[in-house]
């Protein structure tokens, strides 16, 4: 197969039971051998898979290339993901100039610095359910009693949101995360929680606190400059992907480690700051968990991996291969806590790189330093080949993982 051939093959591909970690076997091979190509998607457009780590890194760093959902040709992943993204138009859908002006408000309320400040806060959430999950009945589901509640608490203290609320809110994010169902409970969900945080802004208008929500309140809405409909929606953005990311890198990132009980142990032992961060980035690379892959579309003629790619030729950048390419990461397949991964592709690449990852990376640190410490006989109750995953997501994750000690 050439990549300038009519696509035979459909997209996204089936990951193997065998391996539910790893990128789909088919996957693998059209990067092995022919990293540069077109799929077909569910409405019969044939947009280019991008497979290979430099080729991906070139893909979405380049100026030339679109996220604007609202483009002819974008490659959406389904009807639900096309209705959830035409009409709900966040920074992930935004392009120069208007991204730039709506991250700058942002890009300092995340930086590294003010997320160290976070993580004596984080670290004591962490302790809290810990301590919970030991004084309480065994077996228990990992992902209901700590994945989910640390980064829920975590974003809810970062913007303003009550935590007493998160039942709501979670179940949003669950609906508006799932490309399936009907398209018209995506849009009345995310309707839902604007409409829930247009509230929030006005309580916050009344009475300012020390949170994000309030800062652009007060700097924003009130200057004219947004609003409460674009504070909502850029707070939505913030809770959805603020919890349920970090949430399937805990529960997936154990899995992981319960699958390598080698690097499990070097891991529970290594009391260094460093070692957990290198945990952080090589489990960040390992899994990547962004299963829909990263959606563009050429503004203009460009040439990626030694093909023409056309103006207004969808594009599917796939970070996954990228971040298992053997020219970047040796022996990829292998999980390697000690490896030194930090230029993977997991939270993007370029002007879009993730807003939160510096949120994410300190408290993914904070987890994986502490759980398995804590609780170092931490077992699945479940045989690990029997977990149910999430394969029509946005983000890929075990539904549940039951745990005992």
């Amino acid at each position: 197969m050439t990549g300038d051939k009519a696509a035979t093959q459909s997209f996204p591909m089936a990951r193997a039971a065998s391996c539910p970690l790893a990128p789909a076997p088919k996957l693998t091979r059209r990067a092995e051998l022919d990293p540069v190509s077109r799929v077909r998607l569910w409405d019969g457009s044939t947009p280019w898979l991008i497979t290979r780590h430099e080729d991906v890194r070139a893909v979405l760093a380049d100026p030339r290339v679109s996220v604007d959902a609202t483009r002819p040709s974008f490659p959406h992943t389904n009807a639900v993901s096309k209705a959830r993204d035409t009409r709900m138009k966040t920074l992930m859908q935004m392009d120069a100039p208007e991204h730039t002006a709506q991250r700058r408000l942002l890009t300092p309320e995340f930086t590294i610095k003010k997320m160290e400040v976070l993580r004596p806060r984080i670290q004591r959430i962490v302790d809290d359910l810990i301590d919970e999950i030991l004084a309480g009945p065994k077996p228990v589901d990992l992902v209901k009693a700590f994945a989910l509640p640390v980064p829920s608490q975590v974003i809810c203290e970062l913007l303003g949101v009550p935590y007493a609320d998160r039942a709501f809110f979670q179940g949003v994010a669950r609906t508006l995360v799932m490309d399936e169902g009907d398209p018209g409970q995506a849009m009345a969900a995310s309707e839902e929680l604007n409409t829930y945080l247009e509230n929030l802004v006005a309580e916050k208008n009344a009475e300012p606190g020390d949170d994000l929500l309030s800062t652009l309140t007060v700097e924003q809405f009130r200057t004219g400059a947004m609003t409460p409909r674009e504070i909502a929606t850029l707070g939505q953005l913030l809770l959805v992907a603020g919890h349920d990311t970090t949430a399937a890198m805990i529960a997936l990132g154990t899995v992981a480690l319960l699958n390598h009980p080698e690097q499990l142990d070097a891991l529970r032992h290594r009391d260094d700051p460093t070692a957990a961060a290198d945990a952080v980035e090589e489990l960040l690379r390992y899994l990547s968990i962004t299963h829909t892959e990263a959606r563009r579309v050429a503004r203009e003629d460009l040439e990626i991996g030694g093909q023409l790619i056309r103006a207004g030729d969808g594009i599917i950048a796939v970070k996954s291969t990228a971040n298992r390419d053997h020219e970047a990461f040796p022996d990829p397949g292998t999980l390697d806590l000690r490896r030194k991964a930090r230029h993977h592709v997991a939270f993007g690449y370029g002007k879009h790189l993730c807003l939160g990852a510096p949120l994410a990376r300190v408290e993914l640190q904070v987890v994986y330093s502490t759980l398995y410490r804590r609780i170092p006989t931490l077992t699945a109750a479940t045989p690990l080949d029997e977990l149910a995953y999430n394969e029509n997501a946005v983000f890929y994750t075990v539904r549940e993982l039951p745990v005992t000690w």
